[in-house]
C-alpha cells in the first residue's frame, strides 16, 4: 500500500504546520508590570522590571491595563528619553494588547496619558543580539553605533510565562526530516 500524492501532500502539510507551531513555542510570554499590569499607580519601576528580564526575538509582550485611563505607544528613543507622545510609531489602546518580538534591539513603549510617561510609566524592551553579554544595535531614532549592555539575569518563572522547548531543535530537525521522507515517498507513486 502507498501514498498518493494528495496523501503525501497532506503529510507535509500537517508536519509543517507541526514545524510552525515548534518555532512558537519557543516564545516566552511577558506580562508588562507582572500583577502590577501597565500603570502610573504604585511607583511601579518598569526599568528595574525589564532589566530583569531577558527577551528574545519570538517572545511576546503584553500590557494589560485600564483602557479608561492608559494607553500603550511604541516611541523612538529620542521620543522615549523625552516622554513625547506627538508621533508615536504605533498605538495600542484595547487594555490587553500583545506585541510580538521580531527583531534583535530596543522596543520603547510610552503611556500617552498627559504625565504618565513622566511619572515613569514606560518600559525599555531590549532583545539582546546573541547571549546576555552582547552588544546590541542602536537604538531606534539614535546615531549611535551600538549601547553597551548590561548583563541581565534570567527570567524568574512568576515573571514570565517561559514556552521555550528544550529539545526544540531536536523536534523541528525530525519534523523537517519527516516531511522530506513524506516527499521522497510521494515520488515513487
Amino acid at each position: 500500500m502507498g501514498f498518493s500524492k494528495r496523501g503525501a501532500a497532506e503529510i507535509v502539510l500537517a508536519v509543517t504546520a507541526v514545524v510552525a507551531l515548534l518555532q512558537f513555542s519557543h516564545a516566552a510570554v511577558y506580562k508588562v508590570g507582572d500583577s502590577a499590569g501597565w500603570t502610573s499607580i504604585g511607583n511601579l519601576d518598569y526599568k528595574q522590571w525589564s532589566a530583569t528580564k531577558t527577551f528574545q526575538v519570538g517572545d511576546i509582550i503584553r500590557f494589560e491595563y485600564n483602557a479608561q485611563f492608559h494607553n500603550v505607544m511604541r516611541v523612538t528613543h529620542p521620543m522615549y528619553k523625552a516622554c513625547n507622545a506627538s508621533a508615536p510609531l504605533a498605538t495600542y489602546t484595547s487594555g490587553n494588547d500583545t506585541i510580538n518580538i521580531t527583531t534583535k534591539r530596543h522596543h520603547y513603549f510610552i503611556c500617552g496619558a498627559p504625565g504618565h510617561c513622566q511619572a515613569g510609566q514606560k518600559v525599555d524592551i531590549n532583545v539582546l543580539r546573541t547571549s546576555d553579554t552582547a552588544p546590541t544595535t542602536a537604538p531606534e531614532g539614535s546615531t549611535a553605533a551600538s549601547v553597551p549592555s548590561a548583563v541581565s539575569p534570567a527570567p524568574s518563572p512568576s515573571s514570565g510565562i517561559s514556552l521555550r522547548a528544550s529539545k526544540g531543535s531536536l523536534i523541528t530537525k525530525l519534523c523537517l526530516a519527516m516531511a522530506d521522507f513524506a516527499v521522497f515517498v510521494s515520488g515513487f507513486y
